[in-house]
């Protein structure tokens, strides 16, 4: 069965700091078509942690991926997001057999069934974000950073 990785490609920083990164959002396996799915579902949800102040958030499709631009007061930020087939994970599981100084014969590769479940943690600054209540000028009526107990 065929391992496809969710990726996304984001911007991060701000000003002469800003650039892209990488990060793979989760494994799906299964067939193309319910990867470009799930990743479709993904995207939608997603909220970037820049702009803080978004305008405007267009979602396109392009080719087999996704492009989000969300326009805020300054500047725009981009994320894309793509679906690839997973060919090697130094992460994964071990193949089974035994250890030599030979190379073993040419086999089969194991199944990597143990993925199926395995979604990585996405950074502290990607995570989903939930929606915010907000003023009519756009300001959260709830500060961010009340009752989280991670602050001292």
């Amino acid at each position: 069965m065929t391992t496809w990785g969710l990726i996304m490609e984001t911007t991060v920083g701000s000003g002469e700091r800003k650039h892209t990164e990488a990060y793979v959002m989760a494994h799906v396996e299964g067939g193309r078509e319910l990867a470009l799915a799930e990743l479709e579902r993904r995207a939608r949800a997603y909220t970037p942690e820049h702009p803080r102040s978004p305008k405007r958030r267009r979602l396109f499709r392009d080719g087999d991926g996704l492009l989000l631009i969300v326009d805020g007061v300054w500047q725009s930020h981009a994320t894309r997001f793509s679906v690839a087939e997973l060919l090697d994970d130094t992460d994964g599981p071990v193949p089974a057999g035994g250890v030599g100084d030979e190379p073993a014969a040419a086999e089969e590769p194991p199944a990597m069934t143990s993925l199926r479940t395995h979604e990585p943690l996405p950074p502290p600054s990607l995570s989903p974000v939930l929606p915010v209540e907000r003023d009519v000028d756009g300001v959260p009526v709830k500060p961010a950073w009340l009752g989280r107990d991670d602050l001292p």
